[in-house]
């Protein structure tokens, strides 16, 4: 698996993960099946949520990493209600224990709080020296309120800013990527499949993922998910609830597009 700088100086890690929204509705032990076969694929950075059935899919987490904590980089956030000072300390540790970790590698505010924004920067800097937290980051902001958030805690505090992108939803190449590029930030596509809006093979846009995938020998999620990674600074987390469907996003690793795949797809699939 290809990994990827999440940050401007931090880690290295995969360039495709695991993405968890929804998951405590899908069969619990299928869904950890998919979790194991997805991280011994190599799709190693999994993100979930406080949000997530309210604190439903972090307990299935920390049961699903159970002695595989160590293989993982893994990322949780915190509602923006919960966004205060002591808010965010305390809805940190309650991920912690539902994770059954004692850290994150990665900490989001999940999106813009009503609360002052110093108030939880300042949280997740207390959290990094307690050793509770590796990283923080950002999830949702647009350019503006990400040039504001770099503003107040300084260049190279902020690891990524997490927002939707997809072939059906590249509204994030206008400005939100390039902004990211210019401030030393990844950013990391969730619903990198569209949740539910995948073009299906009855449409042209389908059709052509299908057509290119052949080519290549992979499926039309492959061709999806390495489109998207043509931008050096994207990451992306699809969401599987299977063995099979986390093999196919895995076969993405290794797939090259070519320049006429990519100007197919980018005429296909208007901004």
């Amino acid at each position: 698996m290809q990994t990827r700088t999440l940050g401007r100086d931090g880690p290295s890690i995969a360039e495709i993960g695991q993405g968890t929204w929804a998951l405590e509705q899908a069969d619990r032990t299928q869904a950890i099946r998919a979790l194991h076969r997805g991280i011994e694929l190599g799709l190693t950075h999994v993100d979930t949520a406080e949000l997530y059935g309210r604190g439903a899919v972090e307990e299935l987490l920390g049961e699903a990493l159970e002695g595989k904590r160590d293989q993982v980089f893994l990322a949780s956030k915190v509602l923006p209600t919960n966004a205060s000072h002591a808010g965010t300390v305390a809805a940190c540790e309650a991920s912690l224990k539902r994770l059954r970790t004692d850290h994150l590698d990665l900490y989001l505010l999940h999106w813009a709080s009503e609360l002052p924004i110093a108030d939880t920067i300042a949280a997740f800097e207390q959290l990094k020296q307690e050793g509770k937290i590796r990283h923080w980051g950002l999830s949702n902001f647009d350019a503006r309120r990400l040039r504001r958030v770099v503003e107040i805690a300084g260049a190279g505090k902020v690891a990524c800013n997490q927002v939707g992108y997809h072939v059906r939803e590249r509204g994030p190449e206008r400005e939100v990527i390039p902004t990211c590029a210019e401030l030393g930030i990844a950013l990391v596509a969730y619903s990198p499949l569209g949740q539910g809006n995948f073009p299906g093979t009855p449409s042209p846009g389908g059709r052509l993922l299908r057509d290119i995938g052949k080519r290549h020998g992979v499926g039309p999620h492959a061709v999806a998910l390495r489109f998207l990674l043509r931008f050096p600074n994207v990451l992306v987390i699809p969401k599987a609830a299977s063995r099979a469907h986390v093999e196919e996003n895995a076969r993405a690793a290794d797939l090259a597009l070519t320049a006429e795949d990519v100007a197919q797809l980018e005429e296909m699939f208007l901004p």
